[in-house]
């Protein structure tokens, strides 16, 4: 089972397609044992394989056990009416975001108001240290995780993404004194991000935030206002999700 959920996760991060041979040296397990694990996915529909090149790629099963995920996730389901509240007031785009690891997987997105055509970003992966969601969910993290994820692997995404580990603690340090967080152009060139973390009863449990165009999100008189509004509808979130009046930042 762990070998099964490790080669899922390499066809995840590692490209469109990876061969056998590829698969086994990155699971340090003899082809035969990959190739037996790859059928046995394969009939489940969570991996397919390309007949022209005999290499492989996620399935369509691992979408249906996404979807199933999303409907079910409940931090999901409560910031719906949440997220399209902060779209409104803030006229931007909204993303919500849970942990998995050391990446934040955008579990909703709500559009931003009367926008141009846009591009759904639910299931997106990222580094948590290259977006607002992640490094407003890190800094109020319990400090263990929060030292394991920095002295982890930084990779960048941009020009812009921090890669040094005390430049990426000293901003998580001011997320904390401000309870929220702020990303420019880390994730993606000419986009930004405002986000913050959002509790239950027992934690941290995601964040929620406006991502859009920098020169409108980082706009030196708008920015304010805008981490104001996600603050305040983070807070909201976590009261309904039980969250003590302790953890609200």
């Amino acid at each position: 089972m762990q070998r099964a959920a490790r080669l899922l996760g390499h066809l995840a991060e590692g490209g469109p397609r990876l061969g056998l041979a590829e698969l086994a040296e990155r699971l340090g397990v003899a082809k035969p044992t990959v190739h037996a694990l790859l059928r046995t996915l394969e009939g489940e529909g969570l991996v397919m394989k390309d007949r022209r090149t005999g290499r492989y790629a996620l399935g369509p099963g691992v979408l249906t056990l996404g979807n199933a995920f999303l409907e079910t996730h409940e931090l999901r389901m409560r910031s719906l009416t949440w997220a399209d509240l902060l779209a409104m007031r803030a006229d931007e785009a909204v993303w919500v975001g849970v942990l998995t690891g050391s990446r934040v997987l955008v579990v909703h997105h709500a559009f931003r108001p009367a926008g141009a055509v846009q591009i759904l970003d639910v299931g997106a992966s990222l580094p948590w240290h290259t977006c607002a969601l992640g490094k407003a969910m890190v800094a109020f993290a319990p400090a263990g995780l929060r030292m394991e994820l920095l002295d982890g692997e930084l990779p960048p995404l941009t020009g812009h993404s921090l890669v040094d580990r005390a430049a990426v603690s000293g901003q998580l340090a001011e997320v904390g004194n401000l309870g929220y967080a702020v990303e420019n152009q880390e994730c993606a060139l000419g986009d930004a991000g405002i986000a913050a973390p959002v509790f239950d009863r027992a934690g941290l449990v995601g964040a929620i935030g406006v991502v859009g165009p920098v020169e409108r999100v980082l706009d030196p008189e708008r920015s304010p206002e805008l981490a104001v509004k996600v603050r305040e509808v983070a807070r909201q979130l976590s009261r309904e999700l039980g969250a003590g009046r302790a953890a609200l930042v």
